[in-house]
């Protein structure tokens, strides 16, 4: 008979893996202790309280689930990549072995809370915290991926052969445009609108609907 803790190490062995980069490399370990032993993830990663934070977002299409013409819904399978700098986050590479950048738990650092203001299901937010990778300029990015349920008025005076136009409208929920400044990945100075809005390099076609244009506006 197996003694009842014998799965312990197989478990740590796991944690370990899924670190790789901090397990095997002790830069990487102190450089993680460093930046995060005296962290706080509840405060805007500002100098200046008054300035706004700049906080980049581009949504990444991978399917178009369903679009549901009696309740008004469509539903996707998308990437939310999000990029903003923090200063408490960035460091001197010749002092860390190198290290030029570090994976960590998203969790574990101030995220901005971009949430899908008309979702039709209640799930605002991101519910899946995947790792987020830090620059040693202290740039973040983080790309984690989310099924959205978003409300579309919808309407079917041409079906079959109806166009719809489907709105995805993104936003802080704590801050106001004062303290963070949400602007799209690939906006040009001078405009608030990027025609190529999303991502569909790795779209899966629908059988269904034709995806005809993908606009961002500010």
């Amino acid at each position: 008979m197996r003694p009842p803790l014998r799965p312990a190490p197989l478990l740590a062995l796991l944690l370990c893996l899924a670190a790789t980069e901090v397990c095997g490399n002790p830069d990487a370990k102190r450089l993680y202790d460093d930046l995060l032993s005296n962290y706080n993830k509840l405060v805007r990663p500002v100098r200046n309280v008054t300035a706004a934070l700049s906080v980049r977002i581009k949504l990444k299409l991978s399917q178009l689930i369903d679009v549901n013409l009696k309740n008004q819904i469509m539903t996707t399978n998308l990437w939310v990549e999000q990029s903003w700098y923090d200063y408490k986050l960035s460091w001197e590479p010749r002092e860390y072995g190198g290290v030029e950048m570090l994976h960590v738990p998203s969790d574990h650092i101030w995220r901005p809370d971009i949430v899908l203001y008309n979702n039709a299901d209640g799930n605002f937010e991101v519910t899946l915290a995947t790792k987020a990778t830090l620059n040693y300029t202290g740039r973040v990015d983080w790309r984690p991926p989310a099924i959205y349920k978003s409300s579309c008025e919808i309407d079917v005076e041409y079906f079959p052969f109806d166009q719809q136009t489907c709105v995805m409208k993104f936003g802080s929920w704590t801050y106001d445009g004062f303290q963070v400044d949400l602007r799209h990945i690939d906006e040009a100075r001078g405009t608030n609108v990027v025609e190529l809005g999303v991502d569909l390099s790795e779209f899966y076609t629908s059988v269904e609907w034709d995806i005809l244009e993908v606009p961002a506006v500010r």
